[in-house]
């Protein structure tokens, strides 16, 4: 393999991105400024108006059967993404004919299509994911004891996938008893971050704060012994973090990150993804376990470890294309 070995100081340093929650303007916004004003509009009527919306749509999709509301949403991913995301659209096309220069136009519209019924898919479903819980023959399980083995020898970092329906994750972990940790990133809207909050705690999943007030309890938590779960395929504003997709190791996503949380913890990282099989049916598959070679001194390798977690995840994404979450997000100029 291609030796990519560069001094930390080397790699432009990540920006710590702090969370900071939206707070309600006070009744007083209602006779302050203009600004003040809209504020407490926008947050105390119009926002409240869309989370009886957002309420209204969850609780109303959990009437349907499983299979009734990830078909539901497949046909909302095909008709509203082309309408309503256009800006998603041609990134989407863009991207894939970067990624699959071989591909016929045709065949990448093809898979552009299946992404927005996969989209479409992953929305509904979060309104009866759980009931996979009491439903585990709709998951097929590939190699899960490779997971069980590493989580009960130390700490873990579970690397997932934003393929299929990662939300699958901690409903696999259930029964083994497993509950990972992870720093979560509520949604914006107050009904959103509540439903989403609720059903990932149901689902099993315990949260830490996010951004960089997450750093300290997550090496907290698996300097005890504990697990981590985390994605290291991302994208922000609009562009792909990871996989690196030709470029040159950065440290500017998940990649970095998980590296270096095993370094300074002696975490093994545990990658694992999942494909849809026929509607809200899965597989998922467990891939082996990375340990980081030594290193001289402390971060003498961070450009090696991106690469070699990197080599792992990247060539599932370009297998399952059809079905990841970020391939609406543009591929920056390689680096």
């Amino acid at each position: 393999m291609t030796e990519h070995r560069m001094p930390e100081t080397a790699l432009r340093k990540r920006k710590a991105w702090r969370f900071a929650a939206p707070e309600a303007p006070p009744l007083s916004h209602l006779f302050g400024t203009s600004d003040e004003r809209r504020q407490f509009r926008r947050y105390w009527l119009t926002g409240t108006l869309v989370n009886a919306i957002d309420l209204t749509v969850h609780f109303g999709l959990k009437l349907m059967t499983m299979d009734a509301c990830s078909n539901f949403g497949a046909r909302i991913g095909t008709f509203a993404i082309p309408r309503f995301h256009k800006v998603a659209v041609r990134r989407g096309r863009e991207t894939l004919k970067r990624l699959l220069p071989e591909a016929s136009e045709v065949e990448r519209d093809a898979i552009l299509r299946r992404n927005w019924q996969a989209q479409g898919r992953i929305m509904t479903e979060f309104s009866v994911i759980n009931r996979l819980l009491k439903n585990m023959d709709r998951i097929t399980l590939h190699d899960f004891d490779r997971l069980v083995e590493t989580v009960r020898s130390g700490p873990t970092i579970i690397v997932g996938m934003h393929l299929g329906n990662w939300e699958i994750g901690p409903t696999i972990l259930h029964d083994e008893g497993i509950r990972p940790y992870a720093n979560y990133t509520p949604p914006k809207g107050r009904a959103k971050a509540w439903i989403s909050a609720r059903v990932r705690q149901k689902g099993g999943l315990n949260f830490l704060p996010p951004g960089a007030q997450g750093i300290r309890p997550s090496v907290k938590v698996l300097k005890e012994g504990g697990v981590i779960s985390m994605f290291c395929d991302e994208g922000v504003a609009g562009k792909i973090r990871g996989p690196l997709f030709g470029r040159k190791p950065h440290l500017e996503g998940n990649l970095a990150v998980a590296v270096r949380l095993a370094r300074m913890t002696g975490a093994q990282i545990a990658p694992w993804y999942n494909v849809r099989g026929d509607g809200f049916r899965f597989d998922a598959f467990f891939l082996p376990p990375i340990e980081l070679p030594p290193e001289d001194k402390p971060g003498a390798r961070i450009s090696d470890d991106i690469q070699l977690l990197n080599d792992v995840i990247e060539p599932v994404i370009l297998k399952h294309l059809d079905q990841w979450y970020f391939l609406d997000n543009g591929l920056p100029d390689t680096r």
